[in-house]
């Protein structure tokens, strides 16, 4: 195959799965500020009962590399990964501009998301633990599904808290994690103290992740499971570095050095997963030369209207406060369809790197984004999701610029899920089936 052909799609085989995740803490120029406790040491005892005990002490390390497990590595093999890195030729031709597009396309695993990356690890040490079962929260679903997954393969129960807004708007995500055998509940629910207290103020409390998060953090406490974290913490970006080493990797292959990152935040490990082995490299050299792009969703502004200081990570204030950019735990978003940006934080490593000067924050509003995902399925042919679809204005000013400029730019987005199961939501905003 003629080189030309073969930069469409980069595969690698199932044997070049990273054997070790990539731990930024190892490479950042100082410590990042610690979590803290206002209530004297209650919420740090809290978080050594509900989390994993070997990933808690991963969020600590400074160990530049950590190792897979065996037998997680084999569940990356089974769920689809690697996953390939793909040129978006036709894309480019649509921005006429001189940009290459590369997309790491994290929607072709099993459940069409990134998430899968962490879930497997989570649930794998949750079981060395002796977890009864595993409980999270999820918005859009895609962690939720992630999770589910994980523990049908690990074979334990999962319980998942759904934010009730997405529970109502997304039922095809609901059916997939009870296809997968995981229990999933409306947050607030009836289930825990704190759900019950908040549909008592309000029968018709729409829900948020800081909700879900301690709904999901009671219950494993009082019913003998462990609580898995989909994002935020420094441990679950580290599990999805997996998808960045792929990537560097896969570039390597064909000879190319990205000029600028593009990925969406919901509370950061996506981005993170993709992009940190890539800028640790930089940090250790001194110089960070790329653009680093994080974007939200205007609805829900944190990455550009954010503050940057400590926070609840949950609404029910039963989590270590984590210094981050917040636009306040007490924030309840509006019901956009992109639920997986609806969390009102940053991670703290992201949170970092932004206050830093090494990474820029955009916004797009929903109906901008869907627009534009509609165009790119037309052109490519891939309906992403829309959270992923976020990406797509910031890629089109990236080669708008280079037009004017003339300046050649390679972009690597990660492309963090498919929209398959979100049609109903493109439809609603779209105006598909109206008269």
């Amino acid at each position: 195959m003629g080189k030309s052909l073969s930069q469409y799609r980069v595969d690698l085989p199932p044997d070049e799965i990273p054997d070790h995740w990539y731990n930024i803490l190892a490479d950042l120029p100082e410590p990042l500020p610690p979590p803290q406790d206002p209530d004297n040491g209650r919420r740090l005892e809290l978080l050594k009962k509900v989390i994993p005990s070997e990933p808690l002490g991963f969020e600590f390390s400074t160990e530049r590399f950590i190792k897979i497990p065996d037998e997680v590595r084999e569940r990356y093999i089974q769920v689809g990964r690697p996953t390939p890195l793909i040129r978006a030729r036709r894309f480019e031709e649509y921005l006429d501009a001189p940009v290459k597009i590369y997309l790491k396309m994290e929607g072709y695993t099993y459940t069409g998301s990134h998430k899968i990356n962490s879930a497997l690890a989570w649930v794998y040490y949750a079981l060395k633990d002796g977890a009864r079962l595993v409980t999270t929260e999820t918005g859009a679903g895609q962690w939720g599904a992630a999770v589910a997954l994980a523990s049908a393969l690990f074979k334990v129960k999962a319980h998942i808290f759904m934010v009730k807004a997405s529970y109502n708007a997304k039922p095809l995500r609901r059916f997939q994690m009870q296809m997968y055998g995981a229990d999933v509940h409306a947050s607030p629910s009836e289930l825990t103290e704190f759900g019950r207290r908040l549909l008592k103020e309000n029968p018709n409390h729409p829900g948020s992740l800081g909700v879900a998060i301690t709904e999901a953090a009671e219950y494993a406490l009082n019913n003998g499971g462990k609580y898995v974290v989909g994002s935020v913490i420094n441990t679950d970006i580290l599990f999805k570095t997996v998808a960045g080493l792929e990537a560097k990797r896969q570039l390597e292959l064909i000879g190319e050095d990205p000029d600028v990152m593009i990925g969406v935040v919901g509370g950061g490990s996506n981005w993170g997963g993709a992009f940190y082995p890539f800028m640790g490299d930089e940090l250790r050299s001194g110089r960070v030369r790329r653009r680093y792009i994080a974007v939200g969703a205007s609805e829900v502004p944190k990455v550009t209207k954010g503050v940057y200081k400590y926070d609840d990570p949950d609404t029910g204030r039963v989590l270590p406060q984590l210094k981050m950019y917040t636009i306040g735990s007490d924030f309840i978003p509006p019901p956009i369809y992109a639920g997986g940006l609806r969390y009102h934080a940053v991670a703290p490593t992201l949170s970092y790197l932004m206050s830093k000067g090494y990474v820029e924050g955009r916004d797009y509003d929903q109906d901008t984004v869907f627009k534009m995902a509609q165009v790119f399925a037309q052109v490519e042919g891939y309906i992403p999701a829309p959270e992923t679809a976020h990406t797509l204005p910031v890629i089109k000013e990236i080669a708008d610029e280079a037009k004017r400029t003339g300046e050649r730019k390679v972009i690597l987005v990660s492309f963090s899920g498919h929209g398959l199961l979100d049609l109903g939501n493109f439809a609603d905003v779209l105006g598909f089936g109206k008269a």
